[in-house]
């Protein structure tokens, strides 16, 4: 399966696995919780998918990596304890706690989340001193007298045999205890993920037109050549520093994240092109409606490769505006719904008597009072894992407007506190209204280049995909429909001509 499917499935294993009965009991007891055992080749997003399910079902991830570890520090080191059976003294053999199962209980004290799963990464690749261990653990959960608490789920992942020279097979006793989900890499899921994750859009633009070297593993004279969904991660990461920085990127450092000098040649000089695009077309000045006629001329004459690049250039310029818009949106609805408690809250705490008002807290500490409630209930998300970097940006950037907007100190009238933290709220009101307004006329600017440049053709139906599948792109179009994004949606997205185009695009 792919790595969507194989994280759907985990995630409803999770959530079987971690349903109780009205009193509290696990419905599948712990012996009956077959540990996840995903398999497939390496740099496809195993441990990605991990923290994703963790984070979307709100518990603890811890995650090693086997490979370094010994006997001693994966069961404990043996001490000897004195113990009497029928009126005689015996040395018994026992061991301090396993590293691993002591990082679970640490987790636990330091998120207050008491159930989670417990990742191990490189499973099959294990010493041989450490194996029969290991077998041991996937069949009784255990490492040396160490149970994993009441909870946690084991899940762990490996590599097949032809990607590791230092894989062990795993026998059939073992396999008859673990659920084993095979794992394949597959560009079009990976778009979905990639895309979420703001990875480079000149990479997504070169795998929509090469999608057959996004996962390459080859061996030659010279021997293993590869390609994997890490490396495009990773050199993402890189590529948007460089651009910052103003760095060159050549074919050198392409290899040393895509380590197959076709492919390394082929990104370097790709990205030169999409560079050379992005200039020559001018794609800000298409969304601000500035074409020049010049860009019609060369964009009829162009070959399809270049012209799908200028379309993956306008939608990711696009993406930018949507995202904008999203991001003051989340602000502006987490900043009313503050407003609204406080609001609500003030005028609780007021309570009218026939001669008397009696209030409990000023203005201003109400207002911080719940204000930092709400900063210790972001803490401890970001420190249980549940939130990712965008989340966190949004929550920063509210508490920053929320500690900027608070009342003036000395103020008693509850009336006049909330107008003065409104006035934040309003600014920000602003701030939404003008992003959104950037995001409608970029929109309709990318229409008309559209229109002019490709007509209904492959491209046209390209963009309308990508504003379809895009979630930022989607949200903002259910909100405010583009009469042309729905003509065109309608036309090209329905029947058998999209399945068609999409097939003959690979």
């Amino acid at each position: 399966m792919n790595i969507k499917q194989a994280k759907e499935e985990i995630k409803h294993t999770v959530q079987a696995y971690l349903a109780k009965d009205a009193s509290g009991e696990y419905l599948i007891p712990a012996v009956r919780q077959r540990p996840l055992l995903l398999m497939g080749p390496p740099g496809i997003g195993k441990t990605q998918i991990m923290e994703q399910v963790a984070r979307e079902c709100g518990i603890g991830l811890v995650s090693y990596t086997i490979t370094h570890h010994t006997r001693q520090s994966a069961v404990g080191l043996p001490f000897i304890e004195e113990r009497s059976f029928m009126g005689k003294t015996y040395s018994v053999t026992e061991y301090t706690m396993s590293e691993i199962i002591a990082s679970v209980y640490s987790k636990m004290e330091e998120t207050g989340l008491t159930e989670g799963v417990l990742f191990i990464d490189e499973i099959n690749c294990v010493s041989e001193t450490l194996a029969p261990t290991m077998l041991q653990f996937l069949q009784c959960k255990t490492f040396g007298n160490q149970k994993m608490p009441p909870g946690w789920i084991i899940a762990a992942a490996g590599n097949p045999p032809e990607y590791n020279k230092s894989v062990r097979e795993f026998d059939m006793v073992t396999l008859d205890r673990v659920r084993v989900i095979p794992v394949e890499a597959d560009y079009k899921v990976w778009r979905e993920y990639a895309k979420s994750r703001g990875i480079h859009g000149a990479l997504l633009s070169y795998l929509d037109l090469r999608s057959k070297n996004f996962y390459r593993i080859e061996a030659d004279v010279d021997g293993v050549q590869y390609v994997t969904a890490r490396g495009w991660e990773d050199f993402s990461h890189l590529l948007y520093r460089y651009e910052a920085m103003g760095f060159a990127v050549s074919r050198e450092t392409v290899y040393e994240f895509l380590h197959h000098p076709d492919v390394a040649g082929d990104v370097a000089a790709y990205l030169d092109l999409y560079r050379k695009y992005q200039d020559d077309y001018g794609i800000l000045e298409i969304l601000s409606g500035k074409v020049k006629p010049a860009v019609y001329a060369r964009i009829d004459q162009a070959a399809f490769d270049e012209r799908l690049s200028v379309v993956n250039l306008i939608t990711d310029a696009l993406m930018k505006f949507f995202y904008e818009a999203s991001f003051e949106k989340h602000v502006t609805d987490a900043y009313f719904a503050f407003l609204k408690a406080y609001r609500q809250g003030r005028e609780d705490s007021i309570r009218q008597e026939p001669l008397q008002v009696v209030q409990t807290q000023t203005p201003l500490q109400d207002y911080l009072h719940r204000l930092m409630e709400l900063e210790k209930s972001f803490g401890q998300k970001e420190a249980k894992g549940l939130l990712d970097k965008a989340e966190n940006a949004k929550n920063k950037r509210l508490l920053t407007l929320l500690r900027k907007g608070q009342p003036r100190a000395g103020e008693t009238s509850a009336t006049a506190a909330f107008a003065q933290a409104k006035d934040g709220f309003l600014q920000q009101q602003r701030r939404l209204e003008s992003a959104e307004a950037a995001a409608a006329s970029a929109l309709e600017s990318a229409f008309d280049f559209m229109e002019k440049a490709f007509l209904q053709g492959e491209e046209m139906l390209i963009f309308v995909t990508e504003l379809t599948t895009q979630r930022e792109a989607a949200s903002f179009l259910a909100e405010y429909p583009c009469e042309r994004y729905l003509l065109y949606n309608r036309q090209l997205l329905l029947g058998s001509r999209k399945n068609e185009i999409l097939s003959e695009l690979g």
